[in-house]
């Protein structure tokens, strides 16, 4: 069963996890959904899918924007995440805009609140802004020009001869969409993943609209046989892996929550440091010196011994699930761990075989060709979601000062 926070990242799509952290955040539930998800692209990937699972692209875009009919007045609205606020957090005039934002996000709400209503949007979409015409420029790259837009991290980059080139360039907003709400209030609403939007949507050529779902237009995304195989030797080994864990060991982490955030957060420290898990035996240690570590350093900011003890109590409940449970099966736990992320690399290498438009990572002496930011994996359902991304490629491509940022002007 959900936890009740996870049940409101899926209803309200404001955060979601990497496919690899279902182990943590939901148990054994969500690691055999993250088994199914990866069994279902692989199959998807060789041709031989008997059920369905949507992929979508994950694109580097910001601001997130969401835009649509307030159910409450009949009046269209744009908005960021603040939409789902106990007091939702909308505008319907530019005036609205001016009282709550400034800078770059003014302007680009704006420019939403005034483009965006020529598609004639029914109900509420979820999409990132890719860019303002203002954000365009001309650039050679490899000894051709090229449209590029660099909302974030990534730098995308269009033929400027080409059909799309030339819709791109005579916009004056792109936006990616990727989500759809329903529901008869905003607090109500709940998402559906993996829908077509784009295309409902009314054409206008002042916003390029495009849908994040994926599709592989190249034909060149396909797994061969011996790279089939690959994927189900680590799956299968993932699944024998699986069967040794016992459920209180997958189900203890995310059943107190300071320790599944301290857990999270040491697994993060590691990918911005540019490294994996390299080695599960050692990481019960490392996690339980790590805990008591934050948490002395929590103490010794309190001026009162209250407030060292509270920070200390912290520490010792932290750290129960370390003291009850065997550390080869933390072993184990994150030995299954690494076998999922083995199988998610394989498969996004193939996923991005089929991209329209090329990524780019800029630096000081050019362009350096990148993977996509990441896919998105759903359900037939349509409701549950995972992020399929390289997180150490990524990661240090978000954190290293060698790249330029979309934001560093």
């Amino acid at each position: 069963m959900l936890s009740f926070k996870n049940y409101l990242a899926e209803a309200k799509n404001t955060h979601m996890e990497h496919l690899e952290d279902n182990i943590l955040n939901n148990g054994v539930e969500g690691t055999r959904q993250s088994i199914n998800f990866l069994r279902s692209l692989r199959d998807m990937l060789a041709g031989t899918a008997k059920s369905k699972v949507n992929v979508t692209v994950k694109w580097d875009g910001a601001p997130a924007v969401f835009a649509g009919i307030d159910p409450s007045d009949g009046k269209f609205f744009v908005a960021k995440k603040g939409i789902f606020n106990k007091n939702p957090k909308v505008y319907k005039t530019n005036k609205d805009i001016d009282d709550d934002t400034k800078g770059d996000l003014n302007t680009k709400l704006k420019l939403a609140l005034a483009e965006l209503p020529k598609l004639n949007i029914k109900g509420v979409v979820q999409g990132d802004f890719l860019y303002a015409k203002e954000d365009l420029k001309v650039v050679d790259i490899e000894g051709e020009p090229h449209i590029t837009f660099h909302p974030n991290t990534i730098v995308y980059a269009v033929p400027q001869n080409s059909d799309l080139g030339r819709q791109i360039l005579s916009s004056k907003i792109g936006v990616v969409w990727h989500t759809t709400y329903r529901g008869s209030s905003f607090e109500e609403m709940s998402a559906s993943f993996g829908e077509e939007i784009a295309s409902s949507l009314k054409k206008t050529k002042s916003v390029w609209s495009v849908d994040a779902l994926y599709r592989d237009l190249s034909g060149t995304a396909t797994l061969t046989k011996k790279e089939t195989d690959e994927v189900t030797k680590i799956l299968s080994a993932a699944g024998k892996k699986f069967n040794t864990i016992k459920k209180e060991t997958l189900n203890g982490i995310s059943q107190h929550e300071d320790t599944l955030v301290r857990v999270k957060t040491f697994v993060n420290s590691k990918i911005r440091q540019g490294e994996r898990i390299k080695n599960p035996r050692k990481l019960s240690k490392e996690l339980t010196q790590y805990i008591d570590n934050y948490y002395e350093k929590q103490a010794a900011t309190r001026s009162t011994a209250k407030g060292k003890a509270t920070q200390r109590g912290k520490k010792d409940a932290t750290l129960q699930y370390f003291k009850r449970t065997p550390e080869s099966q933390i072993t184990a736990m994150f030995e299954l761990y690494n076998l999922l992320i083995d199988a998610k690399h394989m498969l996004i290498g193939k996923l991005d075989r089929a991209k329209s438009i090329g990524t780019f990572l800029k630096t000081k002496d050019g362009y350096e060709v990148t993977k996509q930011e990441g896919f998105v994996a759903i359900d037939h359902m349509g409701k549950n979601a995972v992020k399929l991304v390289d997180r150490l490629e990524f990661s240090n491509a978000n954190f290293s000062d060698k790249y330029i940022k979309g934001w560093q002007k």
